[in-house]
């Protein structure tokens, strides 16, 4: 599903599960091309204003106080662009090294790291332009918007995962994506103080991030964990109810009375069993299901519960 046709997983990226990559592109593109409209029809209609206002508090304030009045943009500024070549520069390296995240942690993970990556660079440049007197005169009138920051926590995340994994680019043959990541990671930190000197510390700010997610995931402590919680609050509260499943989790009971714990034997009662599936492996399913919702589950997961559940 993941390595098939570009278009087609953007087409279907809301039908089908365990595919965060092509969902974060796909979001993407699609408010690109609905601000894109809402632009030309009120500048042709004479209404510019109302655009730039209207953009403007979706896009993230360096003041403080603008921010505590639009505390949403926080999440929105990192799902804005304007400029075609801006969006297809961020999209272009949110799928190259999102398939690597993808390959190498899963969905969950790689959007957890977008989202962090997004928060961290949001936090970076308003840190920095609060606290540095270089930005004084500018903090006030500093608006950011982009998937930058989001998109610069992939790549270096990748790179701190898999640092000798090549990329062919034109001119200069496979380079290994670590030197790639030290590149622009360099180049920001160079342009920090330039026009651009918002998104620039916000790429600084998720590049971070995404080298502090890796090597804390390697210690065991996900820092996406909050993130993955509420993506599985919406995803439950939206999704249609699974095909008609219904089975029961109980305890069996044991000969004395009790109740006894999940069985480990290999009895072929229908109770214990349903063809090769046992109520172990039911309990099992049921658990996950419960933690991680029904499209956690594999194909095989999903047929044997099923099978189960016509007992």
């Amino acid at each position: 599903m993941m390595y098939g046709n570009l278009w087609e997983n953007l087409r279907n990226a809301f039908k089908q599960s365990d595919n965060g990559l092509f969902k974060l592109m796909a979001i993407n593109i699609l408010v690109f091309l609905v601000f894109l409209v809402v632009r030309v029809f009120l500048t042709i209609g004479g209404f510019g204003g109302l655009y730039s206002d209207l953009i403007s508090h979706l896009m993230m304030p360096a003041s403080l106080p603008k921010l505590a009045s639009q505390p949403w943009s926080i999440l929105s500024y990192m799902f804005l662009h304007e400029g075609f070549f801006h969006i297809l520069f961020n999209m272009l390296f949110l799928y190259w090294f999102g398939m690597l995240v993808h390959q190498y942690l899963g969905s969950r993970k790689l959007v957890n790291l977008y989202i962090l990556g997004g928060f961290s660079g949001a936090i970076f440049y308003v840190l920095i332009y609060n606290l540095a007197p270089y930005f004084s005169n500018s903090v006030d009138s500093s608006l950011m918007l982009g998937a930058s920051a989001g998109v610069f926590a992939i790549v270096v995340g990748a790179a701190t995962l898999t640092p000798n994994t090549s990329f062919f680019l034109m001119f200069l043959g496979p380079v290994k994506i670590k030197y790639i990541a030290i590149f622009y990671v360099l180049l920001s930190f160079a342009n920090s103080a330039g026009a651009n000197a918002g998104g620039e510390l916000a790429h600084l700010g998720g590049a971070l991030l995404g080298y502090l997610y890796i090597v804390q995931l390697r210690k065991g402590i996900d820092l996406g964990v909050p993130v993955q919680k509420v993506g599985i609050f919406f995803e439950n509260l939206f999704k249609k109810n699974p095909s008609r499943v219904k089975v029961s989790h109980r305890k069996a009971k044991s000969s004395h009375g009790g109740f006894a714990g999940k069985s480990s034997s290999k009895s072929s009662s229908p109770a214990q069993t349903s063809g090769d599936t046992s109520q172990e492996e039911i309990d099992r399913i049921l658990d996950k299901i419960a933690d991680r919702g029904y499209e956690a589950l594999s194909k095989e997961e999903k047929r044997k519960l099923f099978e189960f559940s016509k007992k």
